[in-house]
């Protein structure tokens, strides 16, 4: 039993870095590296990458901030400085097992605040179903104003309605197989980590409780606000990088948009942080928009690189944060 677990855990974390891995492996195999470091040294402005990494920060705020506010209705009052610091640990820790930092955050609440676990946990289950629901109402809306340039996405990646069958390669239908299974066993992982907890019916009855308490929240305006603000800067924080290269001058709003939605629908597949989805789905889209190849690979890799460099410095900042108090309050680190 032990040694099953075991190798569960190492495929865990394995198998997303080797996935991701041979995507950026694939996409890089022929790049000359010294050409993006005389770029990164000399050629990139790093006031407005900087300047972009504040967005990441917000982002991650504004969704502790909110967590906070759908828990009131369950009669759950965390700190705020926790709800923060929880969501900056789960970024971190779904760097090394993605999809586990759900887990994560309600599991801090529930250390350092008493908050249960499955109840923390049916809120976030409200938090990904707003977000899948605004995310698909921006993605429809800017497909109705794009369609031309989706349509050309479709049939450079193999994933035309018409073509499909007849596109795909055998190394096409591999990989969407291989992410397909791969997606699926994290789903499945995750369900089977919550067996244990307490018994299935009052496991079901305490997330459908925090499910639900979005119907509770006292401002609904204020909630509509921090999920507008989360994605907002979510936007941003990829946006104000195009501002760092000479060569992406000629990419306006629009570019940047589409290339945000579809790099965030290509996240779904279970990565470190999307690493390689992100890669391909992002430098599809702004070759579409014009873009020469290597400028696109060279944008993706750095701008995904030094973003990804943010999410566990933000996760140890909160560890050490959580870690003082502790020493100095013990009791707010007990059940």
């Amino acid at each position: 039993m032990n040694n099953k677990k075991t190798l569960k855990k190492t495929l865990n974390i394995i198998v997303p870095f080797l996935l991701g891995g041979t995507i950026l492996w694939w996409m890089y195999r022929d790049t000359n590296f010294s050409d993006m470091e005389e770029i990164v040294l000399h050629q990139m402005n790093w006031g407005w990458m900087l300047f972009s990494l504040v967005f990441g920060v917000t982002a991650q705020l504004f969704r502790g901030i909110r967590w906070k506010q759908t828990l009131a209705p369950l009669g759950e009052h965390p700190r705020t400085a926790d709800c923060i610091h929880a969501v900056f640990i789960s970024y971190a820790s779904s760097l090394i097992i993605p999809r586990s930092g759900e887990l994560s955050r309600c599991g801090i609440l529930a250390k350092y605040d008493k908050t249960p676990f499955l109840k923390a946990l049916g809120t976030v289950v409200t938090e990904r179903i707003i977000d899948s629901l605004l995310l698909l109402a921006i993605t429809a809306i800017v497909m109705m104003t794009q369609l031309a340039v989706f349509h050309s996405f479709f049939n450079n990646t193999g994933t035309s309605v018409n073509d499909i069958l007849r596109g795909f390669t055998t190394t096409g239908y591999l990989v969407t197989a291989l992410c397909l299974i791969i997606t699926l066993l994290f789903i499945w992982l995750a369900m089977k980590r919550f067996s244990f907890m307490q018994k299935i019916h009052t496991m079901i009855a305490n997330i459908k409780e925090g499910a639900l308490s979005l119907k509770g929240v006292e401002n609904k305006g204020l909630f509509a606000f921090y999920t507008v603000a989360i994605w907002a800067s979510y936007f941003l924080h990829y946006w104000m990088t195009f501002r760092c290269f000479s060569f992406m001058e000629g990419l306006g709003f629009t570019a940047a948009i589409v290339s945000f939605i579809v790099g965030s629908i290509s996240v779904i597949v279970p990565t470190p942080n999307g690493a390689g989805p992100w890669h391909f789905a992002v430098k599809t889209i702004l070759i579409l928009y014009g873009l020469a190849d290597t400028e696109a690979v060279t944008f993706v890799l750095i701008v995904h690189t030094i973003q990804t460099a943010l999410v566990p410095v933000l996760g140890i900042f909160s560890l050490i944060a959580l870690g003082m108090r502790s020493a100095v309050n013990p009791k707010t680190s007990t059940h």
